[in-house]
């Protein structure tokens, strides 16, 4: 069974989204999904400062088995990276919650990450 943390919001495409208290969001991918990917290989990041809608893809990440679009699950305005994922991109496999986080942002609308699924309905999604 995957860890499916109860404070984070889930997209269909298998990244969470926490709610920081400066009012950003911070993305990364699930435990469900670093476990489908196998050893992370390679993580390509978005540029700083970039503006996507919700849905649009920010980045890649490459495993020893496939490599995977990365969605957006909230339009918003990229505010940071995290770095350690290009030395290291196998941290996302031990800490997909913890340091293995791929991108701050400051959403375009506060309330857009409420829209997302609450751990029960991810729980159920990935059943």
């Amino acid at each position: 069974m995957s860890n499916i943390p109860a404070d984070l919001r889930y997209a269909k495409s298998h990244e969470w989204v926490r709610a920081e208290s400066d009012g950003t969001l911070t993305v990364g991918i699930t435990d469900y999904a670093q476990n489908s990917l196998g050893d992370i290989t390679y993580v390509q990041s978005p540029k700083v400062g970039a503006t996507l809608k919700a849905g649009e893809t920010f980045g890649v990440v490459e495993s020893v088995k496939a490599a995977s679009d990365l969605y957006l699950p909230v339009a918003g305005t990229i505010v940071a990276v995290n770095p350690a994922l290009d030395a290291s991109p196998e941290t996302v496999n031990r800490a997909p919650y913890g340091d293995g986080w791929m991108l701050r942002m400051k959403p375009a609308d506060a309330a857009a990450a409420q829209a997302l699924l609450d751990a029960p309905a991810y729980a159920k999604l990935t059943a």
